[in-house]
């Protein structure tokens, strides 16, 4: 029982970064195509400058739960994916880094040199996040000792790929959304078409994802067992329809919400098909990593389980209380606080 409980926390955890953490990968990739001039430049940092971090919070404590929870499923995972991943770290750090660095020097070349860093420490991650999750849908080349037998390359596969075009996409388009409540005149405008242009790319590749995985995974198996769980897809379609009708009534942050609810059960709906696994092997699928063999001991788990029931909820009412906050649309004043990027 604590291993179920534990699974379907850590499948939380991810799908609450992705919600999070993916509006800003997503505003950080339409940065130089969505802005115009430097006061544009400045919103979309900013729409992003009070939450960034705080959303990367949701990144440590899933991978915390990964590490502590089921440790096999870490050190398969990490030594698999060992080159991505460092990818995916730089980038990051990039991104960190240039919210702080671009405005400590009033020159247009430095600040263009860090927008260029800010664009490649956004679309790196996002994209690396979909091939990663794409490969451990399809599984990795792993054998009984849980040792990869693959490089970069074999991550390069069509289903990896179309992962990972279909996370930039769906992170864009939630981005976009954020950009069309926190900004105002020709940015909005400008936000709420992007969002319904990219809102077809959406379900276009998310068809073609959806396709795809039942071509190269093994992952439906679980659904037809439990017919069920066909309601997460279904519910993923309804919230994509949702979100781009609140997109023509003018009503951003409705259709945020919905784009999240996408976000999430889409992750919801690839862990799903996993269960009881964290790492298919695509070499025998009796070589996979589960919940059974790559847990923690039941006192490991339980302590763990406290920790979270009281901690997480303080996370959770700080980070409403700070989207609160700083919910109001973007203002010159707020742009000429000594806060801003």
């Amino acid at each position: 029982m604590l291993e179920l409980i534990w699974f379907i926390l850590w499948g939380l955890l991810w799908a609450i970064y992705f919600v999070l953490d993916g509006f800003d990968f997503g505003l950080g990739t339409l940065m130089p195509f969505i802005s115009g001039n430097e006061a544009e430049r400045r919103t979309v940092y900013n729409a992003a400058g009070p939450f960034w971090d705080g959303n990367e919070v949701w990144l440590i404590t899933a991978g915390g739960v990964t590490f502590a929870a089921f440790p096999t499923a870490y050190a398969v995972l990490f030594s698999s994916l060992y080159a991505p991943l460092l990818l995916l770290l730089f980038g990051l750090i990039i991104r960190a880094v240039s919210f702080e660095f671009r405005s400590k020097v009033d020159c247009p070349r430095w600040r263009q040199l860090w927008d260029r860093c800010h664009f490649i420490g956004n679309i790196m991650p996002a994209l690396l996040f979909g091939v990663a999750f794409a490969n451990i849908f399809q599984g990795l080349p792993i054998d009984a000792a849980g040792v990869y037998h693959g490089n970069i390359l074999k991550l390069l596969q069509p289903y990896g790929i179309v992962g990972g075009v279909l996370f930039v996409l769906a992170f864009c388009m939630h981005g976009a959304i954020w950009l069309a409540f926190k900004s105002a005149g020709p940015l909005h405008a400008r936000a709420l078409f992007t969002a319904k242009f990219l809102w077809g790319w959406v379900l276009g590749f998310s068809v073609l994802f959806l396709l795809m995985t039942y071509t190269y995974t093994d992952l439906f198996a679980k659904f037809i067992t439990y017919p069920v769980f066909f309601m997460l897809p279904i519910t993923a379609v309804a919230c994509l329809a949702f979100a781009l009708v609140m997109l023509f009534q003018d009503k951003p942050l409705e259709a945020w919400l919905f784009s999240a609810g996408y976000i999430m059960l889409v992750i919801f709906t690839g862990i799903a098909g996993l269960f009881p696994r964290l790492i298919p092997s695509s070499l025998n699928p009796d070589w996979s990593v589960t919940i059974h063999n790559a847990a923690s001991s039941p006192k490991t788990l339980t302590i763990m389980l406290i920790v979270v029931i009281i901690f997480v909820p303080l996370v959770i009412a700080y980070q409403a209380w700070a989207y609160k906050l700083f919910s109001h649309k973007l203002t010159d004043k707020d742009l000429a606080s000594d806060s801003a990027y």
